[in-house]
């Protein structure tokens, strides 16, 4: 084990959070002594890994983009896969973001020194092996949920011939051409890369389980002259990325259980019902139209027209569920055994990236403070008490599922950094969240969610299969979290004070730093509120 290193911040994962809160720490708070790490070879986070044929962001990228480094030149209005990838690597260019940055190194935890009130976080090399420590006053934790591919267990699987592939672990120079293939899942990614691939291929056969609610969309060109309007015309971007956003949250109307959300549903559902049955053969309707309720999962913009693809008579669209893999096909249940030169997996994320060891106060695990909470939680999707200097983005109950995942970024992004300067101020030594605020905030996140369609009515990946919580959505509206995170007050929040708190009584301090050392007598010496 090598010698340790220190830094005042470390960020794990280089994807859009992690960027967001590097150019952040040095616009608004002038701190340069951070370390971001990232297993992967190479920075972007899931638009680094996710390179399928197809891919692409299913948000307008006026939105789909960073508030402080709009880009006027996507050339269309929901870009691909590699443009966000070129747009990511451009910020991250300009305020140089990647002088700080240590790739293909693993987070293997972290713990919570006492002592010396500052993190020791455990990492591995991941081309020498090599286990090292890095000691850093605060730690962000900037992993996203669309990491760690689900698992594709079946008997046979090593028996197989040709290439299995997860759509996030797509190969270079993977051919399809004159293949039959095989695309297991429905969701987004499936909804993308069919059509990319369907004229190439001898045959597709794609295996479902659950249907989904397809919206008809289109994706414009965004002509030399729009470009033009974006770029010289002063505030032009940001009037069409608030018209988007405003756009974008009138969704939030489906999601209540009351009538005006049931009116909303059944019109959104009919929609798209509508779209399904006008532009897919009648024999995949029973596959295709959902019984439950639309809003519960995340609604699929078919951009590359993936329904209309189901006319083609190289696609085939079955629920027989895969039983067994052989070597050129795959077995199903009823007994007929498909043809099979590629298998890819469009099968989504496990939830493994939480499972990394995260010691707080007193060796306290992660595990033993969700367990006592029941279920997995942090106040505001950013902290918990009991782990000081310990900060989620994207963390639980962050997903938005009806606009901009940039816009939930950089929100926690800001309200991480009003809590945290005090500490890189040197003015606080550690922040935590206080234990009844979290309580309360977690009662009234669970009390909203179940006034809305994010039950476990789906069977969606957004609730925790061992509670039936939902973990992922934040149930309030985005006006809601830009307040909470902008303007609403830290009462929440207790700090350690860097000196005694007699010191901060003295007759010759400002009337400024007596208000910032407001003591509060009923805890003990040392800490303090209201920063």
């Amino acid at each position: 084990m090598s010698e340790g290193k220190y830094s005042q911040v470390v960020i794990i994962g280089a994807g859009f959070s992690g960027l967001t809160m590097a150019c952040q720490l040095q616009n608004q708070l002038k701190e340069f002594d951070y370390t971001i790490y990232e297993r992967s070879k190479e920075v972007g986070g899931t638009w680094s890994a996710n390179k399928y044929p197809g891919c692409a962001v299913d948000i307008p990228a006026a939105l789909y983009s960073l508030s402080f480094a709009p880009h006027p030149g996507f050339s269309k209005l929901c870009p691909s896969q590699a443009e966000v990838l070129d747009y990511f690597h451009e910020v991250a260019k300009r305020y140089r973001v990647l002088e700080h940055v240590a790739c293909q190194t693993e987070w293997e935890g972290a713990v919570w020194q006492e002592s010396s009130r500052t993190w020791s976080v455990r990492l591995r090399d991941l081309v020498s092996g090599r286990v090292f420590h890095h000691e850093c006053k605060i730690l962000i934790s900037a992993v996203g949920a669309l990491v760690n591919p689900n698992s594709f267990d079946l008997p046979g699987v090593d028996s197989f011939c040709g290439e299995i592939v997860h759509t996030a672990r797509w190969r270079d120079g993977l051919s399809l051409r004159k293949k039959d293939v095989v695309v297991v899942g429905n969701g987004a990614s499936a909804a993308q890369l069919i059509p990319a691939v369907i004229h190439e291929t001898k045959s597709i056969t794609q295996f479902i389980r659950t249907p989904q609610y397809y919206v008809p969309n289109d994706n414009f060109d965004i002509s030399a002259f729009w470009k033009a309007v974006f770029r010289w015309i002063p505030g032009f971007l940001l009037l069409f990325r608030f018209l988007i956003f405003v756009y974008l949250e009138t969704a939030m109307a489906m999601i209540g259980l009351g009538q005006q959300g049931s009116r909303s549903r059944l019109v959104a559902s009919s929609k798209s019902k509508a779209y399904m049955t006008g532009s897919a053969p009648e024999k995949y309707w029973p596959l295709l139209v959902p019984e439950y309720e639309i809003g519960c999962k995340r609604r699929v913009f078919d951009k590359a027209k993936y329904i209309p693809c189901l006319q083609n008579d190289r696609l085939l669209l079955t629920n027989d569920p895969i039983v067994a893999i052989q070597e050129s096909s795959v077995l199903t249940q009823s007994g007929k055994a498909y043809p099979a030169d590629t298998i890819v997996l469009a099968t989504g994320f496990s939830l493994t990236h939480w499972d990394v060891d995260v010691r707080g106060r007193g060796n306290r695990s992660r595990e033993e403070h969700w367990k006592e909470f029941g279920c997995i939680e942090a106040y505001q999707s950013i902290a918990m008490n009991g782990f000081p200097n310990f900060f989620y983005l994207l963390g639980p109950n962050s997903g938005r599922a009806h606009t901009s995942t940039l816009f939930a970024i950089e929100n926690h992004t800001h309200l991480i950094l009003r809590v945290v300067r005090p500490i890189l101020e040197g003015r606080a030594s550690s922040v935590e969240v206080k234990r009844e605020s979290e309580v309360r905030y977690n009662q009234q996140l669970q009390s909203a969610i179940e006034k809305t369609v994010f039950t476990d009515s789906c069977g969606t990946y957004f609730n925790d299969s061992r509670t039936g919580r939902n973990w992922f959505i934040y149930p309030w509206s985005s006006f809601q979290l830009w307040y909470s995170t902008h303007w609403a007050g830290l009462d929440d929040w207790s700090y350690e004070a860097t000196a005694p708190v007699e010191s901060c009584l003295r007759p010759e301090k400002s009337l400024l730093q007596l208000c910032r050392c407001r003591i509060d007598s009923s805890v003990r010496q040392g800490i303090y509120h209201g920063y």
